[in-house]
């Protein structure tokens, strides 16, 4: 299992007091006038800058929040854990998404088949956002290197089973061998996978 499907911040955030003081020190603040940002009455209260980073923080707060469901709904009975969500206050006083995470269990199946099905659907749900982090593209490349372990297990097996098999010509054993060789490499992109949303 790894926490390791995630939305890398777009930009660098500032953090909630770094922001007020950033914004103090822009203003001219006095001491008598500088509440914090979560200490505001209303959006209209905010100064334009305000207004413009807190419609940064939103958009982003959207994309991570969106990003993580897509992971969750492609990685069906494999997410082990729902989205976790990093925060930053806003100069609304207001929480916002600037990072997740899902869980998901990357381990092998029972059988080299069963393998490549759980491969696909790993490498489906690192892949399912529109923007995939590192560490998504990370995790799929790990699960289409488990999907070629598991097509090279079925194609052993395979080969295993022709050659301890009895008779027939040699030319039936090798065509089945090319064929058994051939559906053990196919792609599993086409194939459908049974998705738990």
């Amino acid at each position: 299992m790894i926490s390791g499907l995630s939305f890398p911040v777009a930009s660098p955030l500032q953090s909630a007091s770094a922001y007020a003081g950033a914004r103090r020190e822009q203003d001219g603040a006095t001491a008598t006038d500088s509440a914090r940002p979560g200490q505001r009455g209303s959006a209209n209260e905010l100064s334009e800058a305000e207004r413009r980073r807190l419609e940064e923080m939103k958009v982003t707060d959207r994309k991570v929040r969106a990003h993580e469901a897509a992971h969750m709904a492609a990685g069906g009975s494999l997410v082990t854990s729902g989205a976790s969500f990093g925060y930053e206050t806003g100069p609304d006083g207001q929480k916002y998404a600037v990072s997740g995470e899902v869980g998901i269990d990357t381990s092998k199946g029972r059988t080299p088949q069963e393998t490549l099905v759980r491969a696909a659907q790993i490498r489906a749900a690192a892949l399912a956002p529109a923007d995939p982090s590192p560490q998504d593209r990370s995790v799929a490349a790990a699960a289409s290197q488990m999907a070629a372990e598991a097509r090279a297990e079925i194609a052993r097996e395979n080969m295993e089973k022709m050659s301890s098999g009895a008779g027939g010509t040699t030319e039936r054993r090798a065509s089945a061998f090319g064929q058994a060789i051939a559906n053990s490499l196919a792609p599993t992109s086409g194939r459908a996978l049974d998705i738990y949303a």
